[in-house]
């Protein structure tokens, strides 16, 4: 049974290393986010992403840290590529995985990691923080401000360099990357870059993408807007800057940005808006855009060689930030 009255897009508009994927969502019967309760849908989301998402990669290895954070502490999984030489250069990324800030983990993404520490050549910390709605904003952006400044803290005793940071993130991770990347928060470090993969810019949802995109993908309309009621308290303004950073943009120059945006996704307007924002300001942006592609292909790149692509030109904007040193804007 459909999940919604209005017609799927035809399969033919869904790119030709994506439509496989489409078509088995679509025969299981099409239950986009939002359409379940909450663990359900959690165990399902770590369930897709272990059987799509990459595999795990062994010249990289892994720690896991807990970070102290008010009223408990969260884990963050710090990544090291095996031949890396003790501390250097490199940038640090820290990750922030996506899922509407009600789902994933650092297990559901923990291939996009290894595969940017073994690729970028640098450490990578993917932090958990607390999710919705158990945990409302801004709980879930201020864990990961904390743990950035935990792995500023404890920068030496972690054997890293945190002197230069790169924000990174899909979707809602993508959105508390950008907002901390921008924020006086980040002030003790330098924030060297960004790597946004279809970021979450705008929770007004008023964008066209958002009556494009109504059924026939695991990421839809009505699930944004799940995911912001399970995320947002109730009668908080969403035109707030540490929700919908693209309504703050214009005229900001920010860190270097790499951001992906694709063309089957509601949230694809509010992520190519927020990419000319920042090169209208002099930013740095290199923006790629994927117009046959759904949201959620990084999480699936075991099966996607475009998602796999995208992971690599990823990998090499860290590479250039590295080679570059410096501060980055």
């Amino acid at each position: 049974m459909r999940m919604t009255s209005m017609p799927w897009l035809p399969l033919t508009e869904v790119a030709d290393d994506a439509r496989d994927a489409v078509r088995t969502f679509r025969e299981l019967g099409g239950r986009h986010y939002g359409s379940l309760p909450v663990d359900q849908s959690r165990a399902n989301f770590e369930r897709a992403c272990e059987l799509n998402g990459l595999a795990g990669d062994d010249a990289v290895t892994h720690d896991d840290i807990a970070v102290p954070v008010t009223g408990g502490s969260i884990r963050v999984r710090l990544y090291r590529p095996r031949n890396a030489a003790g501390i250097g250069c490199d940038p640090l990324v820290v990750f922030i995985h996506g899922g509407g800030w009600v789902i994933g983990s650092v297990d559901t993404h923990d291939g996009i990691c290894r595969h940017l520490a073994r690729h970028g050549g640098c450490p990578v910390a993917s932090v958990e923080y607390r999710r919705s709605p158990e945990h409302r904003w801004p709980v879930p952006l201020e864990d990961c401000e904390r743990a950035l400044d935990y792995l500023i803290t404890h920068a030496p005793a972690l054997a890293i360099d945190a002197s230069r940071v790169v924000l990174a993130g899909d979707s809602a991770g993508g959105n508390m990357a950008t907002i901390i990347a921008n924020a006086g928060s980040a002030a003790r470090t330098a924030i060297v870059g960004q790597l946004l993969f279809y970021p979450v810019t705008d929770l007004t949802a008023s964008l066209p993408s958002y009556r494009r995109i109504q059924g026939g993908f695991p990421l839809v309309a009505e699930s944004m807007r799940w995911f912001r009621d399970h995320y947002v308290p109730a009668g908080t303004p969403l035109d707030l800057a540490r929700l919908s950073p693209l309504l703050h943009a214009e005229g900001r120059r920010q860190p270097p940005m790499f951001i992906a945006t694709v063309g089957l996704d509601p949230l694809c307007d509010e992520g190519a808006a927020y990419a000319s924002c920042a090169a209208r300001a002099g930013s740095e942006v290199e923006h790629h855009h994927l117009p046959a592609h759904h949201h959620g292909i990084v999480t699936a790149a075991r099966h996607i060689a475009t998602a796999r692509y995208l992971l690599e030109r990823a990998a090499a904007f860290v590479r250039r930030l590295a080679e570059r040193g410096g501060v980055g804007v």
